[in-house]
């Protein structure tokens, strides 16, 4: 039983690691969970520190073993299959999570979640608030990031700060969900145009079953992003169907409603860079994620989710 607990012991908002696995075999060997690949003459081992460790994603060519998700799961580590590159889409499919059996999450979080969602006013002003979350984040994150300003992502910018303030006077003036996908879908379009002619790919078409380098990096770091909202969700009890936006179009929907707190602040701008830069798929997601530590993403979705779980201003 102690070593179950010490399994837990960092909090799911502190956690730094998200793996991506492939073309090798996920096993339990020693009291530790490890991953092996073949090589010609030799096998070689890798150790996963799951005790740190938000999400693992199963890619083409893999397999697990019982013990190793017994161990998963008592670290409370979500585990999913996808495609090739992390990107579902490209093999048709969706992410399957299994989230780990516990009997001990918390209830205070989705107790005080559904007071407020069978109610379409409160579930629009939830709704609305994350938005601006979105939008307060984006400015921080740009506004600080060094990297993103060598870059030219500068949140300073009159293209980029009007179309942020006129987002956000569309969001408190919208009356229903529906206004609110419609304008979002005009910023996302604002900003995908931003980046790409920050970073001179101007032909950019957003379609999320092509194949060059920009859109299969958002794709990419999307599913990146909807692992660390599975997690926020799993960790406070909160079940993925009670989404506030989404929900009328996506299963699973409160996972893409959390998600978007963070993805255009990180995914989009790094999704363009990399393309620009002819990266890897290895060397993206190694940039996604240290961009996810060094601006707490984890953190701030906790924080959104929680507050808006318990706010007490509902008249």
């Amino acid at each position: 039983m102690e070593q179950l607990t010490d399994l837990k012991a960092i909090l799911h908002s502190k956690r730094a690691n998200i793996y991506y696995l492939e073309k090798c075999r996920v096993m339990q060997k020693d009291g530790r969970v490890l991953y092996l690949t073949e090589a010609k003459e030799q096998n070689y081992y890798w150790n996963i520190p799951i005790a740190n460790t938000t999400v693992i994603l199963l890619g083409t060519g893999t397999s697990i073993t019982q013990a190793a998700m017994r161990m998963l799961a008592s670290a409370g580590v979500l585990v999913g299959f996808c495609g090739g590159g992390s990107s579902p889409l490209f093999s048709g499919s969706e992410i399957e999570w299994l989230t780990p059996q516990s009997e001990y999450r918390p209830t205070e979080y989705v107790q005080s979640w559904l007071g407020f969602w069978f109610d379409e006013a409160k579930r629009l002003n939830v709704a609305k608030t994350f938005q601006q979350a979105r939008v307060g984040y984006l400015q921080r994150i740009w506004e600080k990031d060094r990297d993103l300003k060598a870059e030219n992502f500068l949140a300073a910018d009159l293209e980029i700060s009007s179309a942020l303030i006129g987002y956000t006077a569309q969001v408190q003036s919208a009356l229903k969900v529906g206004d609110l996908l419609q304008r979002e879908a005009l910023l996302t379009k604002q900003l995908y145009r931003y980046a790409a002619k920050a970073t001179q790919l101007g032909d950019f078409v957003r379609e999320r079953e092509a194949t060059d380098l920009a859109n299969g990096f958002l794709n990419h770091g999307n599913y990146l992003a909807y692992g660390l909202a599975a997690t926020t969700l799993w960790v406070l009890g909160i079940p993925h169907g009670f989404a506030v936006m989404h929900g009328k179009t996506r299963r699973g929907a409160l996972v893409f409603d959390v998600a978007d707190l963070i993805k255009d602040a990180i995914v989009l701008p790094w999704a363009f860079i990399s393309a620009k830069e002819k990266a890897t798929e290895q060397e993206f997601r190694q940039q996604i994620l240290q961009k996810f530590t060094e601006h707490k993403a984890l953190d701030f979705m906790f924080e959104q989710v929680k507050q808006q779980a318990l706010r007490d201003d509902w008249t």
